[in-house]
């Protein structure tokens, strides 16, 4: 019995099939060798969108974009790296400071959780412990010291990425309208409409976003260091603008990375102001969750926490620290691109719309 011909479609499937699973890996190879170069342009791109609404009002005032953007950027920078440097001569000094001061502040420490706590812990085993050179203490330190190179190596390799940043960001804010008509040059106008306004409403969520947390960031940085002086704690002010700061624009975790390291100093000069400290930062937590934020994020965009602590965490698992960074403006941007398109019908009258007890609810008429 003749064998039935090959029917011609299958050598093309099968040369479709190998081809493609082909360029699927290579395209994979190229994605994985360009992956970080993609994030730095992705936060390139949230930078110039919560940029331009600035850069477009110093245009307004008869700036050049160019001049604006720079001179913006290096605001943005300068504060930064004030900060930072701030932070990392204050931890340094601290840290200095409890290596060579260590014996008291454990004998303090140990004291305090003895008269506290009615423990009899030795102070004096503990010293021993920190000060024998064979012990878990010193070989801790000893295995710092030959990472020194390697966190040099890391601080060039971020120097030159927060540099390629900072010339993306250049680039898409001063010529941002440029970049908007040649895109739009090649598209219909009913098009181009849609893509304006996606990207207006892009930009202006991105950036209210960014000023409210710039807003509320002053305000816990003011409200902070005046408590930190009131309590007596060292470097209240670089303290202060520590906690506004990340608790703002560190999503989730901010709050207590924050807290941390004011808690830490204080508790070395005495726990009773390390307790003080969580008092007030706890405090202030509340009426900023509750009453602050609300209000100042009411004219630009307010996420509920559920939305803000769940794209935290996607971010977080697709692009690692940068990607947790990036979720809550990404969110605030998706969130008001989603709220901004579409038809609202009228709802109706149904009690799970009442948030109010079953007492409180109006009976339709």
């Amino acid at each position: 019995m003749p064998r039935e011909p090959m029917p011609r479609w299958v050598p093309r499937a099968i040369a479709l099939f190998w081809g493609g699973l082909l360029l699927a890996l290579a395209l994979r190879a190229v994605f994985e060798r360009i992956a970080s170069f993609l994030v730095l342009v992705l936060v390139s791109v949230f930078l110039a969108f919560a940029l331009e609404p600035a850069v477009n009002a110093l245009q307004r005032r008869r700036w050049r974009r160019g001049a604006a953007t720079i001179v913006l950027l290096l605001a943005v920078f300068s504060g930064l790296a004030l900060l930072v440097t701030a932070i990392g001569t204050l931890v340094a000094t601290q840290a200095r400071d409890l290596v060579d001061n260590r014996t008291a502040y454990v004998e303090e420490t140990v004291s305090f959780l003895n008269d506290s706590f009615g423990t009899t812990i030795d102070a004096e085993r503990w010293n021993d412990a920190i000060d024998d050179p064979d012990g878990t203490v010193q070989s801790f330190f000893d295995r710092q010291q030959g990472r020194v190179l390697r966190l040099s190596m890391s601080a060039l390799g971020g120097t030159l990425q927060i540099v390629t940043i900072l010339l993306f960001t250049f680039y898409l804010a001063a010529d941002g309208p440029r970049l908007r008509r040649t895109i739009c040059s090649r598209l219909p106008p009913d098009r181009q409409r849609v893509v304006l306004q996606i990207w207006g409403l892009a930009i202006d969520k991105t950036g209210g976003y960014i000023y409210s947390r710039l807003l509320l960031a002053a305000v816990s940085s003011v409200v902070h260091w005046l408590a930190f002086q009131v309590i007596g704690t060292s470097y209240p002010v670089v303290l202060g603008l520590w906690v506004g700061v990340v608790s703002q624009f560190l999503p989730v975790v901010g709050t207590y990375l924050s807290g941390a390291l004011p808690v830490l100093l204080a508790f070395l000069d005495s726990p009773v102001k390390a307790l003080a400290v969580i008092v007030v930062i706890v405090v202030y937590q509340q009426f900023e969750n509750f009453l602050l934020a609300p209000r100042l994020t009411a004219r630009t965009l307010e996420i509920h926490p559920a939305v803000a602590f769940g794209s935290a965490i996607a971010g977080g698992a697709l692009l690692g620290p940068v990607g947790a960074l990036l979720a809550l403006p990404v969110a605030a941007m998706a969130h008001g691109i989603v709220g901004e398109w579409g038809h609202r019908h009228e709802l109706v009258i149904d009690p799970l719309f009442d948030t109010l007890p079953p007492q409180h609810r109006r009976r339709p008429e």
